[in-house]
């Protein structure tokens, strides 16, 4: 991963970004094209074809949804040749082993369980393709006729294998006709460095305490370090996906895109239903359009609408893996979210601001632990560490050195989770308007050269979001 990642900054990146503008415009997707086969490729080699006919799938549905377009029943058909076929990929691929596995543990029965590879990014290219067949049935795209183009939007190198999930909706006019401008690269090399920032020096850094509290026994934890280690993942993962979704919108940005954003500091929420209108913003957005509204959303009264979150958010949990724990996770935050909706968020607002944000942090804190433990009795076993049910007291020596240790990284972590560095920010750039001009040239060359020292003797670069 280490070298990947190096190899990424310092040679596939500048080669494709020369070439793309070198190259006349009327070539630019091809490139694009090119540099996406090639960029999965380089880490994924194997199922490179899946993401290749899941193009070629919702491309041509899209051509005979166009041919079609007085004829509602052909349409319809073609919609749901692209729903079928996508979603029959990404069950096979992904989910194939937890079906034949579940149906064994309820009847009884001795299937063999496919263990099958779960190629990168199969959930996000999946979804991106889909929606272009769903937009276009719903008549709120043109359809697209060019197969270079079409697959230059599936294949956008920058957010493929993680986000965030760009619609064609959201790039319609950019995929064929888009300005460049010094203004914009240097807008993007800023949210690329921000992100790789975030990443390498924030998301690896605090990663490396819940790595090492995770490798030990559950039963020999302490409570203290129960909670030092879940808070260094909450903060790991939210500076590891928001970092590469950063990265993937500053290169955008280069390429002459403006891809949507896909964190709003979401740890500052005031409840669960506004932390997910901030957090994986594309994905909520994606469920609520495709899943939520033709569900009927909230217009068929109330019972309807309880039914509706449930199923949505089941379907958010079960995106994110196949897994039971996935699967309660996403219940597990459509239940509050549901409890919210019929009284909780009206008894919220009664109370300080302060507390507001605790609750949702604290809670969104609980369902990392069913986010990160695959077996549930692991996840009830840290529960109970959490909570002191271990009889080992409340901290011991481990304790104290994992706090010493990680102290100021935890600090540098609120502190940038919240929007305060952004306040910040906007007040100095405001105020020393040419200080923030020629200064943040400085900071970025400055920050990149820190981020190659660490990614030089990095030991430890996960990317979590991969897995999905």
């Amino acid at each position: 991963m280490v070298f990947s990642s190096l190899t990424f900054m310092y040679v596939y990146l500048p080669i494709v970004l020369g070439i793309y503008f070198l190259v006349p415009k009327v070539l630019r997707n091809s490139v694009m094209f090119i540099a996406g086969l090639l960029f999965y490729a380089w880490g994924e080699p194997v199922y490179l074809w899946i993401m290749v006919l899941s193009t070629l799938i919702d491309y041509t549905a899209g051509l005979f949804m166009h041919k079609y377009d007085h004829s509602p029943t052909a349409r319809k058909i073609c919609l749901l040749a692209s729903v079928i076929m996508n979603l029959g990929l990404l069950s096979i691929f992904k989910y194939s082993g937890f079906f034949v596995s579940s149906i064994n543990t309820l009847i009884g029965t001795s299937f063999p369980v496919p263990e099958i590879a779960l190629p990168i990014g199969i959930s996000f290219y999946t979804f991106q393709s889909m929606s272009y067949t769903i937009d276009l049935y719903m008549r709120n795209i043109p359809v697209q006729k060019n197969p270079i183009t079409f697959a230059t939007y599936v294949t956008l190198f920058p957010q493929i294998v993680a986000g965030p999930i760009v619609r064609y909706s959201d790039v319609q006019n950019e995929i064929d006709h888009r300005t460049i401008s010094l203004d914009l690269v240097g807008e993007g090399v800023a949210i690329f460095t921000k992100g790789l920032a975030k990443k390498v020096l924030l998301a690896n850094n605090i990663g490396a305490l819940w790595a090492t509290i995770k490798a030990q026994e559950i039963s020999s934890l302490p409570a203290a370090t129960a909670w030092l280690g879940i808070l260094a993942f909450t903060f790991q993962i939210y500076f590891d996906f928001s970092g590469y979704s950063d990265m993937a919108v500053g290169l955008g940005k280069m390429l002459g895109f403006n891809f949507p954003d896909n964190f709003d500091f979401p740890y500052i929420s005031k409840s669960i239903s506004e932390f997910w209108r901030r957090w994986h913003i594309t994905l909520g957005s994606w469920f609520k359009s495709y899943v939520y509204i033709p569900l009927g959303g909230n217009r068929k009264g109330l019972g309807r609408t309880v039914f509706n979150l449930f199923v949505t958010w089941m379907l958010t949990g079960f995106w994110h893996g196949a897994s039971w724990n996935f699967v309660l996770w996403g219940l597990y935050f459509g239940v509050i979210i549901i409890l919210e909706r019929l009284f909780l968020g009206a008894w919220l607002k009664k109370i300080p601001a302060a507390l507001q944000v605790a609750y949702s942090f604290i809670l969104v804190v609980f369902g990392w632990v069913l986010f990160e433990f695959d077996k549930l009795s692991n996840v009830w076993s840290f529960f109970k560490a959490m909570f002191g049910a271990n009889a080992l007291g409340f901290a011991n020596a481990d304790t104290l050195y994992y706090l010493l240790s990680y102290i100021l990284v935890f600090a540098i972590c609120i502190f940038f989770s919240s929007d305060i560095s952004q306040k910040l920010a906007l007040k100095i750039k405001a105020r020393f308007p040419k200080v923030w001009e020629y200064g943040t040239p400085v900071v970025c060359i400055v920050v990149l050269l820190i981020c190659t020292a660490y990614l030089v003797d990095a030991t430890y670069n996960p990317f979590l979001y991969f897995r999905f």
